[in-house]
């Protein structure tokens, strides 16, 4: 399919009237930190697309950078939410001058509901985009989920990652599933929502989640696999890591700096935790993210991100505070704060808002938007981006794919 004209269904114009002053909030200044690291400059909220009442709440938005010489370009995936883990077809939507303006989003195809068996429709989420360089492809992957009567079926059958490759032609291909034929992954295998690593030889280097149909908890891993600009193939496996709290260990995330790999997971045990590794697969034990006076952070069941500067490595994150108590699983605000690469733990003085709570969460905690599905890109040397869909549970699902535009006071030179 190809793509359509960009037609900037949303402007900054638009969305500062459509959101009453709201979409321009700046998060600078004593209000939005605790301190401060010298490297971000400036925080600013700003809705990309409304989502309303009366319009698709969008959900899940991710985006990567693509470049394209004196036309970089920034393509997202995202997907509608109508209930609890029950989503749309997977879109994508793309903007040409930096986050501006965005294309109506179109469906990719194959990515939507298709019959199973016993009755059951397989759907796909928790898509992630990220641009191949070596093959100057586009290869998004998030993984299967399967439904009865629109309600999200349990027992899952077997999930497995599921991916499409965007051509430099601009066409998507059909959808593939990365497979994995080992006897601990018998119940699922997932990288959905995950970022990856893309080597400088081309291969890429993926973050697991997975688990057997015999235990409950998840255990988490790394695997390098080669991409050719269609097929995506399992190479090599790392080091395992696990906790046997409630569900394990989720949703993994990795970057890299300074020839350090770096693995950010969510767990079930009110924690967040971090490993380190010199390869990217032999993992090194995992520990509690911390602030750097030793106090662990409360954290519930949330993924956690990274924002990596050429000079330094943050964390985004959520976490329990005062004001967001009565907060489901403490999903807003988002905040970020530097990492102490030699620690491994946050530094407290440097914390700030990414995106602030929307509402009164101590009388009213039911009707915050919730943001606990967010993404980190970097859009060019001079800013970062974290996106992410609200969500209101309590009043149909509705909410806008927020933008919070990080301004950094030096040039990252991750991006070319």
């Amino acid at each position: 399919m190809r793509e359509p004209a960009f037609d900037s269904i949303s402007s900054r114009r638009r969305f500062l009237a459509q959101t009453a002053g709201l979409a321009g909030l700046a998060l600078t200044g004593a209000g939005a930190r605790a301190g401060g690291s010298d490297f971000i400059s400036s925080i600013s909220r700003e809705v990309a697309i409304p989502g309303r009442p009366g319009t698709p709440a969008w959900f899940h938005p991710r985006a990567c950078l693509v470049p394209g010489g004196q036309e970089n370009e920034v393509l997202a995936t995202l997907q509608t939410i109508h209930g609890s883990d029950v989503f749309g077809p997977i879109h994508w939507t793309a903007s040409r001058d930096l986050g501006r303006t965005w294309t109506t989003p179109a469906a990719i195809p194959g990515l939507g509901r298709s019959p199973f068996t016993d009755g059951l429709e397989a759907g796909v989420c928790d898509v992630v985009p990220e641009f191949h360089p070596a093959t100057r492809t586009v290869l998004a992957i998030g993984h299967d989920v399967f439904y009865r009567n629109n309600v999200l079926a349990r027992p899952q059958p077997h999930r497995k990652p599921v991916y499409v490759v965007r051509s430099a032609d601009r066409t998507w291909s059909a959808p593939q599933r990365l497979e994995w034929d080992d006897p601990r992954a018998s119940a699922i295998h997932s990288c959905g929502c995950s970022q990856r690593i893309m080597t400088a030889d081309g291969d890429v280097l993926i973050p697991l989640t997975f688990g057997s149909e015999n235990r409950e908890d998840r255990l988490v891993t790394s695997v390098l696999c080669s991409f050719d600009g269609r097929s995506l193939r399992i190479r090599r496996v790392g080091a395992v890591l696990e906790l046997r709290a409630k569900r394990g260990l989720l949703e993994p995330s990795l970057t890299t700096l300074d020839g350090r790999y770096y693995m950010t997971i969510r767990a079930e045990d009110d924690r967040g935790y971090v490993a380190t590794s010199p390869d990217g697969l032999a993992w090194e034990p995992m520990r509690p993210w911390c602030w750097d006076d030793g106090e662990p952070l409360a954290m519930s069941t949330t993924q956690q991100h990274w924002l990596t500067h050429s000079d330094a490595l943050f964390l985004v994150y959520t976490r329990k505070t005062d004001e967001n108590a009565k907060v489901v699983r403490w999903r807003s605000p988002l905040f970020l704060a530097e990492v102490d690469r030699s620690s491994l733990r946050l530094i407290r003085s440097t914390e700030r808002v990414a995106l602030p709570i929307v509402g009164d969460a101590r009388a009213e905690p039911a009707r915050i938007p919730l943001m606990g599905n967010f993404h980190v890109v970097n859009a060019s040397p001079e800013e970062s981006w974290v996106t992410v869909g609200e969500n209101r549970p309590k009043e149909a699902w509705w909410g806008d794919f927020l933008l919070a535009r990080i301004r950094w006071s030096r040039p990252n030179r991750l991006v070319g």
